[in-house]
């Protein structure tokens, strides 16, 4: 994502959020003229834990913005699976630890959020970083795309603005998405009652690794998300706790606060030599209720001069930390796509021939659990003779899950060290 003289538009981007934020920074480096609008009228830091996968953080490391991420995050070192007894399953080393040129990042989704938008606000100025307008109808022709907004809080118009593209990434519930799919409906519940929180606390493990442990019926996910915390020898910590719920869709508010005592009673002896779940769980001021949700992949996302990007085109399953990166892949093809197109409905149609069929096989992955289904394989298949470390599984089999995953996902490293090779020649011939 080089700075060129390339043709330069006028692109309207509705969602400031990591994706909406990340594409603005990006298409403004390639000389566009970009304006990024969201719906909340004060952008604050909320939210939990998220995960950058090593092909996403190369991109941001491209926009700039690594001394940032380097402060805010923890650079993940390793990911291990246990089963519910805290035997473990299989461990292996993440981001540069396994020999990735870029790190592998778990870091405080707000913290993220306002990352992005201080740096979209010095790189494109703060007049481009409109807030209180939420999007809900557009019009297009041969010359341009018309988008209309209102102040979600009251429900007045915000203004239309007319440009040559309007990028939605707004989300979920994309009103875009609704625009074009009406009929769609709700998002596909996966069965699957999220409960997430982060809690300061003392480091477990080596203070920068992950870890997974149950299967289907009850599932615990924690990692530190901390940079700070974890420069003065303490832990921020993301937890997640999953289990199966009755739970009609229609109704779901996904910024629910939770009570611990909806689910921590399923998990009252996870207490190992090395974390206490039950205590991580109920010692956190405020957790939130997710639904697990996603969308069925879609057969075409640009119409004309309006195209959908990250969850509002191709939302998933968290199975396997992948959301957020893949929707920062989809910055760097919708950038490189305007760059390389004077016509951007032809730009437009590029974008999605790039991403997405990737997108949508990583969808239907995400819904056989991703990489973390071994951790299904081992309640199926244990005898209860594994002690130590389970064996009931062959390593072999287990590497070549994780290593599936991730070809199909775009970080393998054989791919991550093709791209780093690529990126020092273009260097080097510039």
């Amino acid at each position: 994502m080089s700075e060129t003289a390339s043709p330069k538009h006028k692109i309207l981007i509705a969602g400031g959020g990591i994706t909406g934020l990340t594409t603005a920074i990006s298409l403004h480096r390639q000389g566009h003229e970009v304006t990024v609008f969201e719906s909340v009228r004060t952008p604050r830091e909320l939210g939990v834990g998220i995960n950058l996968l090593p092909h996403s953080v190369r991109v941001l490391h491209e926009l700039g913005l690594q001394q940032a991420l380097e402060q805010a995050a923890i650079k993940t070192r390793r990911l291990s699976f246990y089963s519910e007894d805290g035997v473990k399953i299989w461990e292996e080393d993440r981001g540069l630890h396994a020999g990735n040129p870029w790190p592998q990042y778990s870091l405080h989704r707000g913290r993220l959020q306002m990352l992005l938008w201080r740096a979209a606000t010095a790189k494109l100025g703060s007049k481009r970083l409109v807030t209180g307008h939420h999007l809900v109808a557009f019009e297009q022709d041969n010359r341009e795309v018309r988008a209309s907004f209102i102040d979600k809080s009251t429900g007045d118009s915000s203004g239309t603005y007319a440009a040559d593209v309007l990028i939605a990434a707004d989300g979920l519930h994309s009103a875009a998405r609704k625009i074009f799919y009406p009929e769609e409906g709700p998002p596909v519940y996966s069965g699957l009652m999220l409960w997430r929180g982060a809690v300061e606390t003392e480091p477990f493990l080596d203070g920068e690794s992950m870890f997974m442990a149950g299967h289907d019926e009850a599932k615990a996910v924690v990692y530190p998300i901390g940079g700070p915390e974890h420069r003065r020898g303490r832990s921020l910590v993301n937890w997640i706790a999953e289990r199966p719920v009755d739970f009609d869709v229609n109704n779901a508010d996904w910024n629910r606060e939770a009570s611990p005592e909806a689910f921590v009673d399923y998990f009252a002896d996870w207490t190992w030599d090395w974390i206490d779940l039950p205590k991580l769980f109920t010692q956190t001021d405020t957790c939130y209720e997710f639904p697990m949700s996603d969308r069925d992949p879609l057969d075409r996302w640009s119409h004309g001069r309006v195209t959908l990007l990250g969850d509002a085109a191709h939302a998933m399953r968290p199975n396997g930390s992948n959301g957020a990166s893949q929707g920062i892949l989809d910055c760097e093809a919708i950038t490189n796509s305007l760059g390389a197109e004077v016509d951007v409905v032809s730009a437009l149609e590029s974008y999605q021939e790039e991403r997405l069929e990737k997108t949508a096989e990583l969808t239907l992955a995400n819904r056989k659990s991703g990489p973390e289904r071994v951790l299904q394989w081992v309640k199926d298949r244990c005898d209860g003779t594994c002690l130590g470390e389970h064996h009931c599984v062959p390593q072999s089999e287990l590497s070549q899950a994780a290593n599936a995953y991730k070809e199909l996902a775009g970080f393998d490293r054989a791919k991550l060290v093709a791209l780093a090779d690529t990126h020092l020649q273009n260097e080097g011939a510039s």
